[in-house]
């Protein structure tokens, strides 16, 4: 399993714009998360071990697949971004480190999770994050992103976020992403070409990400299906 030294390693090979202060973040966050998950088990417990490569890492490969596939884009600079179903932060707040200035939105319906959610991004002084207890029907604003990490089915995820974003919607997926795409696809009538897939292990050489990918659909779904 990686450990900080590792990551630290890692990260700022693929992310030399790394501050000093975003890697202090990034060292303070697992002793915070092994706080909270003696409390609530917010992480599996036997999977704390592999926090920075399993968790951290995990959801940074959203940042590195905005990198590799249109490098000359800003993407979340400047960005409004929700995180739906965001858990106890992942992958909001190791985004949110990455990304000071844009802006985060962390969406879980759980209220124990948004608590933990809540206390790390306090503790690790975000302020550029936003924690809400809600279901993401139930919000008005619009976000430029919406990002998910192994939240529901990508047909159920496009229909909660219909008419929430402006630019696209980027999934952190496993399993059978072929049918899940089919299914979006003809439910929301997306159109064709309009979702991309990129292997986590392409960036991440570890057999923990065979068959994880990130997915996102550039085609903002605004009728009613």
């Amino acid at each position: 399993m990686m450990t900080f030294d590792d990551f630290r390693t890692f990260a700022k090979a693929n992310f030399p714009e790394l501050t000093p202060e975003q890697t202090r973040m990034f060292r303070s966050m697992e002793a915070l998360y092994k706080d909270w998950n003696s409390k609530i088990n917010v992480i599996s417990r036997k999977d704390m071990d592999g926090f920075y490569d399993h968790h951290v890492l995990h959801s940074l490969a959203i940042a590195a697949y905005l990198k590799s596939q249109r490098p000359e884009d800003l993407s979340f600079a400047n960005a409004s971004i929700l995180d739906l179903g965001t858990g106890g932060g992942f992958p909001g707040i190791p985004l949110a480190i990455l990304f000071p200035e844009a802006k985060f939105t962390l969406c879980d319906s759980v209220r124990k999770k948004t608590l933990v959610a809540e206390s790390v991004a306090g503790e690790l002084g975000l302020d550029n994050v936003k924690v809400v207890n809600a279901r993401a029907e139930s919000l008005e604003e619009i976000y430029d992103y919406v990002v998910t990490r192994a939240v529901a089915s990508l047909e159920q995820v496009c229909g909660w976020t219909r008419g929430k974003y402006t630019r696209s919607l980027i999934c952190l997926k496993g399993g059978d992403i072929n049918t899940e795409i089919s299914d979006a696809m003809r439910r929301w009538k997306l159109p064709k070409g309009s979702v991309s897939t990129w292997p986590v292990n392409s960036w991440l050489a570890d057999e923990y990400f065979d068959g994880k990918f990130v997915i996102e659909a550039s085609a903002p779904i605004k009728n009613k299906g």
